[in-house]
């Protein structure tokens, strides 16, 4: 019984171990900036209202445009889908705001189904294959960095990180602990369906 009791607490001490791991992990992934030139920028979606993009949406939209003014990569794919009840995509708002920023709609690719993280960089990893890009910049909050990262691993899809800086999340401390302690739980969770499809396949 002592035995029993013994391994559970090791056991445990190990999850609670490689939890505190993810947590740092996302925090300095999130503080990371390793944007070099690319072939497109993909704008990971949120909350759109009506046809205006949330303050978050429109926060990695503005630092995307940035890197665009900037040459950083001559292409934009914003991602996605529509909300319940919404009659528009995340995608196609990102694309009207940056259409009215002075950037051409012919060089904005869109992804408008995707309703997930994992869905839209899926979508993302067949656009860029058959654009033949080459290597993309994945903008989106500073939390969300660290998952994006291994899910372009995953899917094949060579990608640098730029954690846009504005975020009203960024402001309130209680939210951003709230997003994350969430992805602290995600990342693993990332990490052991990998490995999963990894041995099925």
């Amino acid at each position: 019984m002592k035995s029993l009791s013994r391994l559970l607490l090791r056991f445990l001490g190990v999850v609670v171990l490689g939890w505190a791991i993810c947590v740092v992990g996302v925090i300095l992934w999130g503080q990371r900036e390793a944007t070099h030139e690319a072939d497109a920028i993909v704008v990971l979606g949120a909350a759109q209202y009506a046809g205006r993009p949330s303050p978050v949406l429109r926060s990695r939209l503005d630092h995307a445009y940035d890197l665009w003014k900037a040459d950083m990569a001559p292409r934009l794919i914003l991602t996605g889908g529509q909300g319940k009840g919404d009659t528009i995509s995340e995608a196609e708002v990102g694309q009207r705001y940056l259409a009215r920023q002075g950037v051409p709609t012919r060089v904005m690719m869109l992804e408008t189904r995707g309703r997930s993280t994992e869905e839209s960089l899926a979508a993302v990893a067949v656009l860029v294959k058959e654009a033949k890009l080459r290597e993309v910049i994945l903008v989106s909050d500073p939390f969300h960095m660290l998952r994006l990262q291994l899910l372009s691993w995953r899917l094949g899809v060579r990608a640098a990180c730029s954690p846009t800086r504005t975020s009203p999340i960024a402001d309130n401390p209680m939210e951003t602990a709230s997003h994350v302690l969430g992805e602290s739980v995600k990342v693993p969770a990332t990490l052991l369906l990998s490995a999963w499809r990894t041995i099925r396949s």
